[in-house]
């Protein structure tokens, strides 16, 4: 009893200080909403985040950070400067913790005073980062349906949120990148943000001052190079029918199983076999020569498709499939069964990817089926961009950690701060190359997916919750003045497959 009410005065002291500098706590997923993109991966080897607050109209941050080497605290003040980027403009140690807080709430209450909600750095004219990724003159009629669905619909506001906050710190080293976000290279813009999200997530040093590839990232000691690819659409495929009204898939178990072994393949293999092929080859500029090189793919080659084609790249790369049955005992049995090519409307091309002349010099490819803009959706609905009246829900299928287990385990839950975790680099898998000239070290990729082919088999390290599919449901909220009932109107997004 006696313990209990300390904490709860303590509570109140801090209740009473947060009041009384104009301040408030936030969460870390809203805090890394804002910080994540101007962070230095050195910040988590020199110290703890431990609490978040900011000035009541957010013009202000501040965290409360414990001192690994020293074991003392201190805080550090951000404020975003003229291209709208939080950056430090205060920060103190050697304190106690709670000198620490208090010292916090007094600099904040101080700059809050002080009326200013800019403070500009002295290095915003030459800094390169920054773009306006939502501002348009396009007529409708011109701008990719993606794209104006998400500047338009209400559904799309934790997206909206979360990248504008991005796209302060993002550099356009082509020059074209907003005009192809608009207008014809939606998925692979999209698909460039994701991975930029992953990367800094993952503790590392984002470089994107080359033209290719498109990130150079590091840990400080190992470089790796990362080219971006899309799976586009063919127009020769037939067109998709309408979704049915109680579901979105639109695609058949039947016909699903026959794509995986015909058009999916070949979807991969035509777009990383261009990068194969590249005139200017990858490996042979300068900047990359003698550092690993990974093609990064995601697969938009029909509405849909990423929620279930993956199988089809692990086939292609390695060459190989996997049968299971269950000996009289009930063990799992897992048979690899060779793949010599693939056939799809009269062409056909061989399987096995790292093993074509020339891709030893791709180190792996990384895959995820969510860099998606549902991604976005969700990672700003968990930090507090969506509206009130805003309910996104997520269902699939996750990895079964269990030996013995050859169907995934199912998964449901509403994207609600407090309820469920999620990070970018969820669903990201590492496919490393067996023939590669430069292998890459896992543990610079720490928490994805690593998946090796060794004496015949694909081997996995998988982490805790790995999804292999699941389809998001983005609904707003209405009073039905009829019924006096919520009624919803639906939007229906889907992405993700593992």
């Amino acid at each position: 009893m006696g313990e209990a009410k300390r904490r709860g005065t303590k509570a109140q002291r801090v209740a009473a200080l947060l009041d009384a500098s104009g301040v408030r706590q936030m969460t870390a997923e809203r805090y890394n909403a804002f910080i994540s993109w101007t962070r230095s991966p050195n910040a988590n080897v020199i110290g703890t985040e431990l609490e978040f607050y900011s000035s009541k109209s957010e013009a202000l941050i501040g965290v409360l950070i414990e001192d690994r080497l020293d074991r003392d605290f201190g805080f550090v003040v951000l404020g975003r400067d003229l291209k709208g980027r939080f950056r430090c403009i205060e920060t103190n140690f050697s304190m106690t913790r709670t000198n620490a807080r208090n010292a916090l709430f007094a600099s904040l209450k101080k700059h809050i005073d002080s009326g200013k909600i800019v403070f500009p750095q002295g290095d915003e004219k030459t800094d390169k980062a920054g773009i306006a990724l939502f501002e348009t003159k396009l007529p409708v009629e011109k701008q990719h349906p993606a794209f104006h669905m998400l500047c338009t619909r209400p559904h799309w506001v934790p997206a909206r949120a979360i990248m504008s906050e991005m796209m302060c710190h993002f550099i356009d080293v082509d020059g074209n990148f907003v005009e192809q976000f608009q207008t014809t290279a939606f998925d692979s813009r999209i698909w460039e943000l994701y991975l930029y999200a992953a990367f800094l997530e993952l503790g590392l040093f984002v470089n994107k001052e080359h033209e290719a590839p498109d990130f150079e990232v590091s840990n400080g000691k190992n470089k790796v190079f990362i080219e971006a690819v899309t799976v586009g659409p063919s127009p020769n495929d037939p067109p998709l029918p309408p979704p049915n009204s109680h579901t979105p898939i639109r695609r058949t178990l039947e016909e699903v199983k026959e794509l995986l072994k015909t058009r999916a393949p070949i979807r991969f293999g035509s777009a990383l076999y261009s990068k194969l092929n590249r005139k200017n080859k990858y490996w042979d500029l300068e900047h990359v020569k003698g550092h690993p090189l990974v093609f990064a793919v995601a697969d938009f080659h029909e509405d849909q498709s990423m929620t279930w084609s993956s199988p089809a790249l692990l086939e292609y790369l390695y060459a190989v499939t996997h049968d299971f049955t269950y000996d009289d005992a009930g063990q799992l049995i897992i048979s690899p069964l060779k793949i010599e090519k693939h056939e799809y409307q009269g062409k056909t091309i061989p399987s096995g990817y790292f093993f074509q002349p020339g891709a030893e010099n791709v180190s792996a490819v990384l895959f995820s089926s969510s860099g998606t803009i549902s991604k976005f959706n969700r990672m700003g609905q968990l930090a507090g961009f969506g509206l009130a009246n805003q309910k996104i829900f997520r269902t699939g299928v996750k990895h079964r950690h269990d030996q013995n287990a050859a169907i995934p385990e199912p998964f449901f839950h509403e994207v609600q701060q407090g309820l469920v975790n999620e990070t970018w680099s969820e669903g990201l898998s590492m496919f490393h190359n067996p023939n590669a000239k430069h292998p890459i070290d896992p543990n610079m990729f720490p928490g994805i997916a690593h998946h090796w082919f060794e004496n015949g088999m694909v081997k996995s390290l998988l982490p805790e919750f790995h999804v292999y599919n699941s389809f998001t449901w983005n609904l707003m909220l209405t009073d039905d003045d009829n019924s006096g009932d919520e009624s919803s109107l639906t939007e229906t997004t889907i992405e993700d497959n593992e």
